[in-house]
């Protein structure tokens, strides 16, 4: 029994030692390139015995008779992908933020530049209209209750009796609202801001203006026929003033939601030399570190045990942060390099010959776990001539077409998308249609699978995409 403890203490004692390179390297292969680069400027701030150079990443600087134990750990560490699953599992539960942590995320968030709100657009607005005081106030609450759709998120009857304000004041500060750009803004509703956005325009006694008024829910489900009987005109004549309603903007708010700052670093770039499609890495954006040969002075100088002992440890934690920068580049290489040999259909033809593949496959192929896979690719972007995709977006299920050959599901969806583009809009090809038209290009599929491909694809069903 006694032994049993000692043994099972032993353990827990290795488990902690070896944790914290375990979570450094998890880390370092599933980080994007620009947050890795922002990880390792930190490390050189923590760190004295890192430096940055200008070559290559150095993998021999300032060796030292540790080396070889060193390097013995580092490839038994390599190997324990599933023990870091369950350490990374539970440690993102159970431990908390460092400090420095804190102070990163703090002094990131401190540096972000706030883009202006809707509510800020229309404040600004306010201030410079001519209302009284006790309008303004008015106005200034429902600008508070403006979604960020544009519409307003409360009836003017329950402010009325809810906070006693008179209706006819709150409707005096509704139209201030609603005289604001964008236009259609503080509407109730999806037909209010419609018809706020044609009187605008000077189409308050328009054909437009009388089917959204009248006939919204008839135009949703494009039943152009029965307006048109309805309004005793003809359906060309309602066919045309839908055209001109669909440039009117449903969500007036939702531009001020939009990030137009995302930008995408590709981690790899493909390109076709010759024959062959190669693969090169994009190591600009990491910084290449070397340890620093002060530190030799540094132990040279008579420092004690303890000092000594503090700058091994440091030195210890460079190279093995360099290591791990090494093997996540190498990782990412040969994982690409496996996906680009897979998919060169792709590469040659575009999206229309992409491959079904998965992520066991290429683990297998390269030699490491599946899960070392889907961290690799994890938030990492690959340029290619057809442009810049996920790496995820190349692992996808598929179907075998009746010759053998097989097609990813994103490829169906495109062939799916096309057919629908060359479509008679007089006469649009309904789900079943797009099965059977499927089948005679050697694809069996459900009707169900169309229709859920069709959705994902943002494409409306035959009857509400029909033309008149």
């Amino acid at each position: 029994m006694p032994e049993q403890r000692f043994d099972q203490s032993q353990s827990l004692l290795q488990q902690q030692t070896i944790a914290p390179q375990m979570q450094q390297s998890l880390l370092l292969l599933q980080t994007p390139t620009l947050e890795l680069r922002q990880l390792v400027q930190q490390e050189l701030v923590q760190n004295p015995t890192l430096e940055e150079e200008s070559t290559d990443i150095s993998l021999e600087e300032a060796g030292t008779g540790e080396e070889d134990d060193f390097d013995r750990e580092f490839a038994e560490l390599s190997q324990l992908d599933e023990e870091w699953r369950e350490y990374m599992a539970q440690s993102r539960l159970s431990s908390p933020k460092r400090d420095d942590a804190d102070e990163k995320h703090q002094f990131v968030m401190d540096s972000i530049v706030e883009p202006i709100t809707l509510q800020d657009h229309l404040l600004n607005q306010l201030s410079f209209a001519e209302v009284s005081p006790k309008i303004r106030e008015i106005a200034t609450m429902l600008i508070g209750n403006i979604g960020e759709t544009g519409f307003l998120q409360v009836s003017l009857e329950d402010l009325c009796f809810d906070m006693g304000i008179p209706i006819q004041d709150l409707e005096e500060a509704k139209a201030v609202v609603q005289s604001f750009d964008p236009v259609g803004i503080g509407a109730v509703d999806l037909r209010d801001c419609l018809l706020i956005q044609l009187e605008r325009l000077g189409k308050h006694h328009s054909l437009e203006y009388r089917i959204i008024d009248h006939h919204l829910d008839d135009l949703a489900r494009k039943r152009y026929p029965q307006i048109a009987k309805k309004l005793s005109v003809t359906p060309e004549q309602i066919t045309k003033a839908a055209e001109f309603i669909a440039t009117l903007d449903p969500r007036p708010g939702s531009r001020f939601g939009e990030d137009t700052n995302t930008y995408v670093t590709p981690d790899v770039t493909v390109e076709r030399v010759g024959d062959e499609w190669i693969v090169s890495m994009n190591n600009e954006q990491i910084p290449r570190l070397r340890i620093s040969n002060a530190y030799k002075d540094l132990m040279a100088s008579g420092n004690g045990r303890d000092a000594k002992a503090y700058i091994r440890e440091k030195i210890r934690a460079g190279k093995f942060l360099i290591k791990s920068i090494h093997q996540r580049q190498q990782t990412i290489q040969s994982i690409a390099s496996e996906i680009v040999a897979r998919q060169e259909g792709f590469l040659d033809h575009g999206p229309s010959r992409l491959k079904p593949m998965n992520m066991a496959q290429i683990a297998e192929k390269v030699g490491v776990h599946e899960t070392t896979v889907s961290r690799a690719v994890s938030g990492k972007y690959m340029a290619t001539p057809h442009g810049v995709f996920e790496m995820k977006y190349f692992f996808t299920t598929g179907y075998e077409t009746e010759d053998g050959e097989t097609l990813s599901n994103t490829s169906v969806k495109q062939t799916l998308a096309e057919m629908i583009a060359e479509e008679d809009p007089k006469k649009p090809l309904s789900d079943q249609r797009l099965v059977e038209d499927l089948e005679k290009k050697g694809i069996k599929i459900a009707r169900r699978t169309v229709a859920k491909y069709r959705e994902e694809l943002n494409i409306l069903p035959s009857h509400m995409r029909r033309s008149y």
